[in-house]
């Protein structure tokens, strides 16, 4: 199918310089480009702000823009990546290069994943983290996904507490069989409540930098058995004090990613606080800080715990299926599923990593969810309990 890609086309005038590189074959598995070893034409290469695709030989130019983010390339169908799929944001200046080299791997339409979440790590959760670990080897997804709230807690603390948990957690991640692909929750948005951190909005780490710099951009793309991936960012910030809300840079991201996908690829969405679920109900109307129910945004007040806007998100999908969106923060495992007249929309969300949890007169156990994929259907996922010994 022949596509136009307009907004690609403009995202990748490169006006001023920016970052630049090559994407290519690693025939050899070692990081980097050696003799004879090709470019790939047509991947997809961003910095949460540009989305442009490499030329016949592998290279691509993003346009320079205020602020280095975390560049990516948006892993395609069958490839994988030697190392990291992204490059700092401090290695990612105006000027610089970042090339990418990527593995072949068998590519199916039949797969599996596993989705976990709220880790919230620390050297007493740390059991929860390897027990999941152990999990993933004996049930073998293909790769995990994780919504969010990877560390105890960076809202509320300096950066001496902090940035030793993202150094924590990213080393435990690097020893999983399997890919994991994480986005940040609440509590990896660092030191937002000032209040209480003490930390000041000019620190170089503040709010979402201190998720980039360890575990890389907060939002991305990746196609898996013709699936297309999108891991979000649903953690916004109003001065002090977060809520669940897709910024209009995101947005616009989504639209520009999707843009580059083939039209009839189904859509998965992975992020932390939900865009629907039943809980909040449950729960009950939560009046006193530090997480109260209900939040006012620009004189309105709108609900703190589910994204206040859904519906751009889906218009930003386009005319791309949304076959299933994952999320976390709720500490427990549900399904919402909604018939419209474009077929059947489906939120879940599954429990803690860290720990099972009472509330609103229900327990909920800890765990995880393994979901099956064929032919670009999601099943209903199998729930697993994760006990860890005392």
């Amino acid at each position: 199918m022949t596509r136009a890609w307009p907004a690609l086309l403009l995202l990748a005038t490169p006006l001023l310089a920016g970052v630049s590189g090559v994407v290519f074959e690693d025939a050899n598995r070692n990081g980097r480009r050696d003799a004879g070893e090709k470019g790939l034409e047509g991947i997809v290469v961003s910095d949460q702000r540009g989305v442009v695709r490499t030329d016949k030989e592998g290279r691509y130019t993003l346009p320079a823009a205020a602020g280095a983010r975390p560049v990516f390339v948006s892993l395609p169908d069958g490839w994988s990546t030697a190392g990291s799929f992204w490059r700092p944001a401090d290695a990612a200046g105006s000027g610089s290069t970042a090339d990418f080299g990527l593995l072949r791997r068998a590519g199916s339409s039949s797969f599996t994943f596993l989705h976990a979440s709220d880790t919230h790590l620390d050297e007493a959760s740390l059991p929860h983290l390897v027990r999941l670990r152990e999990l993933v080897a004996e049930k073998k997804p293909d790769f995990v996904v994780i919504t969010g709230d990877m560390v105890r807690d960076s809202l509320r603390v300096g950066e001496d507490k902090a940035r030793p948990l993202f150094e924590q957690v990213a080393a435990e991640l690097k020893k999983f069989p399997v890919p994991v692909f994480t986005v940040p929750g609440n509590h990896d948005i660092f030191g937002i409540e000032r209040q209480r951190s003490q930390v000041s909005a000019d620190h170089p780490l503040y709010g979402r930098a201190m998720y980039r710099k360890f575990l890389g951009p907060d939002y991305y793309s990746f196609t898996w058995g013709g699936v297309r991936f999108l891991g979000l960012n649903s953690v916004d910030a109003d001065d002090m004090s977060y809520y669940g809300h897709f910024d209009r840079q995101q947005l616009d991201w989504v639209g520009a990613d999707l843009a580059a996908a083939p039209a009839d690829a189904p859509v998965v969405t992975f992020n932390h606080i939900p865009m629907a679920t039943s809980i909040e109900g449950l729960l009950g109307l939560m009046e006193e800080p530090p997480a109260p129910t209900v939040i006012t945004i620009g004189g309105h007040a709108q609900f703190r715990h589910i994204v206040s806007n859904t519906g751009e998100l889906l218009q930003a999908l386009g005319a791309h299926r949304l076959e299933l969106a994952l999320g976390g923060h709720m500490h427990v495992s549900e399904h919402v599923q909604v018939d419209t007249t474009i077929g059947r929309v489906r939120f879940h969300q599954t429990a803690a990593v860290v720990g099972p949890q009472e509330a609103g007169g229900l327990q909920y156990p800890s765990g995880v969810t393994l979901y099956r994929v064929s032919g670009g259907h999601v099943d209903d996922g199998t729930f697993l309990p994760l006990v860890v010994a005392p």
